[in-house]
């Protein structure tokens, strides 16, 4: 077989499948993406909030990258949980020298309300980081922490994609609005240096919402991986986490996870 197209994810481990490193390989999987993994910290999670964390040293983050990108081509790749500032120097160095689209998930807060990144890595992550992604992904508490500025509705959001762009030198930007309440709708602001363009998506109402972030980012790397065009690759991804949350798992005692194989069950149903 030829041409596979092959996707990274640098991230943390999700032991309950719902998010992190695990999500993103179902994902891949889903999307016929061939996907590799870099484990950047174990964490000790369910669907009720993170119990443990333990960091993966940073000789070993930087062998992983070496062994894959050493050995396999990497189409794109994304970054989840980078919880320190030398992991982020580490995933710094090699993702100047990928030649791949970048989509960077600022993981920084769990579904659960965890925080999952040192503050003082947040700093790094404006400065040397954001410079380096083709796509950042930031929900709207995310979108504050990186800009400072108060978002609540989608003007606000618009105004933070342009400073992630334009000040943090971010290629584009994705902001997602399912923290901004509307009854009917959920709307996703993405803005590239040039133009904005809207994404918009029934509003779900679940509580099974664990690992979404995690998952859409995944769509959009595994659809650049097969060569479509952002906005494409977006829209593409945006159906893909609407249908997973429409047809989420009700599984724990707390926040859920998404359904990855469900758009594909979908299509199984319609195409019998």
């Amino acid at each position: 077989m030829t041409n596979i197209s092959c996707a990274l994810t640098i991230a943390g481990s999700d032991p309950s499948g719902g998010a992190g490193i695990q999500a993103d390989l179902k994902t891949f999987q889903e999307l016929q993406t061939y996907g590799m993994s870099v484990i950047t910290s174990l964490t000790a999670q369910n669907t009720t909030g993170v119990q443990g964390v333990h960091h993966a040293p940073i000789d070993f983050i930087n062998q992983q990258i070496e062994s894959i990108t050493n050995d396999i081509p990497v189409h794109a790749f994304k970054t989840g949980m980078l919880a320190s500032v030398e992991v982020m120097e580490t995933v710094a160095k090699h993702a100047a020298k990928i030649d791949a689209p970048f989509v960077m998930d600022p993981v920084m807060v769990a579904t659960s309300g965890d925080p999952l990144i040192a503050e003082e890595a947040q700093d790094y992550l404006k400065a040397h980081l954001l410079p380096l992604t083709t796509v950042v992904t930031p929900n709207v508490p995310e979108a504050e922490t990186i800009t400072g500025l108060t978002i609540r509705n989608l003007n606000d959001m618009e105004n933070a994609a342009r400073m992630i762009v334009k000040k943090f030198g971010a290629k584009s930007a994705l902001v997602k609005g399912g923290h901004i309440i509307d009854k009917e709708k959920a709307v996703d602001v993405f803005y590239d240096g040039e133009s904005f363009h809207r994404f918009t998506s029934k509003r779900i109402y679940t509580k099974n919402t664990h690992g979404t972030g995690c998952t859409l980012s995944a769509a959009i790397t595994a659809y650049l991986a097969k060569d479509y065009p952002i906005l494409q690759a977006i829209e593409y991804a945006k159906t893909y986490i609407t249908q997973a949350i429409e047809h989420s798992l009700d599984i724990g005692e707390g926040s859920g996870p998404t359904n990855h194989w469900a758009p594909r069950i979908k299509k199984e149903m319609e195409i019998s």
